[in-house]
Parts: structure tokens; sequence; C-alpha cells
């Protein structure tokens, strides 16, 4: 870029700060912090509703009607809105209060699909709770996108399998174990049906099945 190109492009950008276009980005400021916690007030709302089954004295006979007749919303969406509600409320309830948006930028306000991710997160056996306090602060102090929370949730996962291979070889044998029941109670059937074998066997192989069976099942 040339000393005059560059000189004109400053020229343009100060007449454009101008006090309209400072109001306008701030209004887009806060337009954006109440975008990513208006979800707040609707899945409280509809925690309540499905909890005390108020869609019932409304003429719905399931909360899945209501919300998808009355308020145009999928079951699968209105579920994950109040099951992540009654996760920020009982783990990070200063997050429903309103001082925690406005005293904060828009692009440090977590959004619902980040707050989703981490809730499923906390259920994982393989997250350990070290895990989840890093997760945590991706997410509550850093407002890093469900996009990489999700990433980052899938790597420890894979690290924590392959950091317990005993388990993987238990899956794997129990798996094998299951398959060869499979196969030998396919091979009994056969038997029975076309009298292969002697009764007594076939007795010695029922006794067998059923040790196998209590060893897949321990």
């Amino acid at each position: 870029m040339s000393i005059i190109d560059q000189e004109e492009r400053i020229s343009k950008l100060k007449k454009l700060d101008n006090p309209t276009s400072k109001e306008l980005r701030e209004r887009v400021q806060e337009g954006a912090k109440e975008f990513k916690t208006s979800w707040l007030k609707l899945a409280q709302a509809l925690y309540v509703i499905s909890r005390d089954k108020l869609y019932e004295y409304w003429g719905y006979e399931k909360f899945e009607h209501y919300v998808e007749r009355e308020v145009g919303m999928k079951k699968a969406m209105a579920v994950k809105l109040i099951k992540t509600y009654a996760f920020v409320e009982q783990q990070e309830p200063e997050y429903i209060k309103t001082e925690y948006c406005e005293d904060r930028e828009a692009n440090a306000v977590p959004e619902l699909d980040a707050i989703s991710v981490l809730r499923l997160a906390k259920g994982k056996k393989e997250i350990t709770k070290q895990d989840y306090q890093e997760l945590r602060k991706q997410v509550f102090d850093k407002a890093r996108s469900a996009a990489l929370v999700r990433k980052d949730l899938t790597a420890i996962i894979k690290e924590r399998k392959h950091l317990d291979p005993d388990e993987e070889r238990e899956q794997r044998n129990a798996a094998a174990l299951r398959r060869f029941l499979n196969a030998l109670r396919s091979f009994k059937h056969d038997m029975d049906a076309l009298k292969l074998v002697r009764a007594d066997i076939v007795k010695k192989a029922e006794e067998l099945f059923k040790e196998l069976e209590a060893e897949v099942e321990e």
C-alpha cells in the first residue's frame, strides 16, 4: 500500500469514527450479550412448565405436544434448554445473575452450546475433576466456542482411553466372548433340531453355556 493510499484510508476511518458509529457499536455489544443470554429466561420458564406439568392445565397431554404446537419448538431443543438451565442453576448459579453478563464484554459471555457441552462432559466417566475444571474455565472464564470445547473434550476422552489399555483389552475380550456365545447358541440350536449328538452331550453343552453367560454378565 502506497503512502497516499494509506493516508486516504486513515482519513476515511476518521470520518467513520463518529458518535453515530460509536452508538451503533455499543448497540451491537449489548445486543450480542442479550442474544447469548436470552435463552435463560425461556429455559427457566420451560423448566417450571415441565416440572409442574402446567401444560396439562392448558389441554396438552404431553410436554412435547405443548412445545411443538404452542411454542413452535422441537422436543429435543426444549429438553436441551431445560437440562442446560438445570445444570447452570446447580453448578454455576452466578451465571444466572444479571450482574454476571453486565460486567463482561460480549465476547466474554459463554454461549448456550458451549455450556451444553460442559454439562455433557460432567457425566462422562473418562473426565476427571481436574479435566472438568479446565473445561469449565474454557467455557465460563474464557467463553470459548462450543466447537473448540467439544474438540478438547474429544481429545481428553481419547487420551484417557489410550492411557487405560487394560480397560480396552477387557472390552475387546468381552465382545469376543459374546460373539463366541452367539455362535455356540446357533450351533446348539442346529444340534437340537437335527439330533446330531446324544442328549447327554447336549446337556453338558447347556451347562457350559450357563457358565459362559455368567462369566460375560459379571
